[in-house]
């Protein structure tokens, strides 16, 4: 999902300054919120874990040039569900720096982008899952048909961000648009994958159920609302 260095040129990267600006705001109001729901530390662990799993996403899992970006299996559904949204969208902009910073620093021109790329999509699962998850619901005990929905708008988010910058960068032209579907075809099969990554890491969960305290957790996890 990275923007590709050149796809926007530099007079056009503004744009990508006000809308991580936006995602930045939003992640912090998160963060207010979350310290007053379990104090500072435990958002300083869970956002240092997301950061570190997010990187490891980045850098360890494989990821493949498609169209106009890259893919790679971003489990963001994972880290909201098992962190909370403050944690992972603070996680996800660390990670994504911290890349750029040591390993891509010809990604930090787009760095702004990225981070809208990753979070604004980030929040849409928040309000999604408000809608399909009960409030007696428990994360651990979310169905396959939930984790789809939730993956789904997760991944989809990412895809029409990308077009969205590519479009921006490049106009509407025949191979913008053949290499906009190639990446979003693409990522048909991360939005298969996903949940059953979610699945699968909130059956551990569940089997440790007796972390259901933990600061370094989300609540949500194994409570109710």
């Amino acid at each position: 999902m990275h923007i590709e260095p050149g796809l926007v040129s530099e007079s056009k990267l503004w744009l990508g300054y006000v809308t991580a600006a936006g995602a930045g705001t939003y992640a912090i109001k998160l963060s207010l919120e979350a310290i007053r729901e379990r104090g500072p530390l435990s958002l300083v662990m869970r956002t240092g874990l997301a950061a570190a799993l997010v990187f490891c996403f980045f850098e360890v899992l494989p990821h493949y040039p498609v169209g106009v970006s890259e893919v790679h299996l971003i489990l963001g559904t994972t880290l909201f569900l098992l962190l909370g949204a403050a944690p992972a969208s603070l996680g996800l902009a660390l990670g994504l720096l911290v890349q750029g910073l040591f390993f891509a620093p010809f990604d930090l021109p787009q760095f702004s982008m990225n981070v809208t790329t990753l979070l604004v999509p980030l929040f849409a699962i928040q309000a999604i899952a408000a809608r399909v998850i009960r409030p007696d619901t428990a994360y651990v005990d979310l169905t396959y048909r939930q984790a789809l929905a939730l993956s789904t708008t997760y991944q989809a988010g990412i895809v029409a961000w990308v077009a969205f910058w590519a479009l921006y960068g490049n106009g509407v032209t025949v191979t913008n648009i053949a290499s906009i579907a190639s990446f979003g075809g693409a990522y048909l099969l991360v939005i298969v994958v996903e949940p059953l990554a979610d699945l699968a890491v909130l059956a551990i969960a569940k089997v440790l159920h007796p972390a259901k305290d933990s600061r370094l957790l989300a609540r949500r996890l194994y409570h109710p609302a």
